[in-house]
């Protein structure tokens, strides 16, 4: 037997704020029918000022540990992927440290946009091969509530804040049937990292700090990059489509999830979506519907699930989960 990243607790955290279409029509040129049928999406959660990146992020591992039964002294690493943290330094990461009491270990932030997550599991399951920690917290969070543009309807609609944690402890497992990660498979292309940025940073003050993407193209890469990554984790692991119990995509838009299920030939009950109401939660997307099915019984233990995600870099990934 290997050691092995058992997933042993998932959480999630959303505002209080819901702001539905009809809400946001009354500030934003838009209507609840254009937005639904491009993007799918409903409502979405905005986080008010004390819900920042680090109190969401706080919350989420608080019911991921709880999830796992375990408490601030199993937590080795935290790992927090986002693109809205609280400060430039210290690292977000720190502040959900302290917040939780753990008191060993390190914590650092991890910058991949909508695929941070999966690039976070990777990394974390990477030091728990090697015996670098036994449990890590890896996180998504986000506020991109705080970095849009409301003058472009065309993105401002797309976008919720939220929070979404795992908590991965050290096991023993060797074949596909076994719990944990199987594998996880991240890439990034720099030369198309013009289609989706923020034209700002904190050293830049003469940048606003908006969130600018080129949608058309997006869409046209996410479908064959995120195919790419979903054939490769299942090669990997000698293991077909019909392998798969759940696809747990990131949720960007309802039609590029729909033709990842359909490219798995998993039916719609099989593929977790919450974009209707979460909107594009970006790294937190994926942890957050995945915290949602387990939560009410739709994963179970055993279950082989698919993870992917596509964000700006453009960086893509993928990773196989035994839960």
């Amino acid at each position: 037997m290997t050691i092995r990243s058992i997933l042993a607790g998932v959480g999630g955290y959303l505002p209080e704020r819901v702001v539905t279409n009809d809400a946001l029509s009354e500030t934003v040129d838009t209507t609840d029918a254009w937005i639904r049928e491009r993007t799918g999406i409903a409502q979405r959660h905005f986080a008010a000022e004390h819900e920042t990146a680090a109190f969401m992020g706080t919350e989420a591992s608080k019911a991921a540990l709880a999830c796992a039964g375990a408490t601030a002294d199993d937590v080795d690493a935290i790992i927090l992927a986002t693109s809205t943290p609280d400060q430039a330094f210290p690292a977000t990461a720190v502040r959900v440290q302290a917040a939780l009491g753990v008191t060993k270990g390190f914590g650092f932030d991890l910058a991949a946009a909508c695929s941070g997550f999966l690039y976070g599991l990777s990394v974390a399951d990477g030091m728990i091969r090697a015996g670098q920690a036994r449990g890590v917290l890896v996180i998504g969070s986000e506020v991109y509530s705080r970095i849009l543009n409301w003058e472009d309807r065309g993105t401002c609609v797309l976008f919720g804040d939220g929070a979404g944690a795992v908590f991965l402890r050290a096991g023993e497992g060797s074949g596909t049937t076994d719990r944990g990660i199987l594998s996880t498979h991240i890439h990034a292309q720099g030369t198309l990292g013009d289609i989706l940025y923020v034209d700002g940073a904190v050293g830049r003050p003469d940048r606003p700090g908006h969130l600018v993407m080129n949608g058309r193209e997006v869409f046209r890469h996410a479908v064959a990059r995120l195919s790419e990554a979903v054939d490769e984790a299942l090669a990997a692991n000698n293991l077909t489509r019909a392998d798969v119990d759940w696809l747990v995509p990131h949720q960007a838009n309802r039609r590029i999830i729909d033709a990842m299920g359909k490219r798995l030939g998993l039916p719609p009950e099989r593929v977790v979506v919450t974009v209707d109401r979460h909107a594009n939660t970006s790294a937190a997307s994926v942890p957050l519907a995945l915290s949602e099915a387990w939560s009410d019984g739709r994963i179970k233990p055993g279950d082989l699930v698919l993870l992917e995600a596509l964000g700006g870099g453009l960086t893509w990934g993928s990773a196989l989960v035994r839960m």
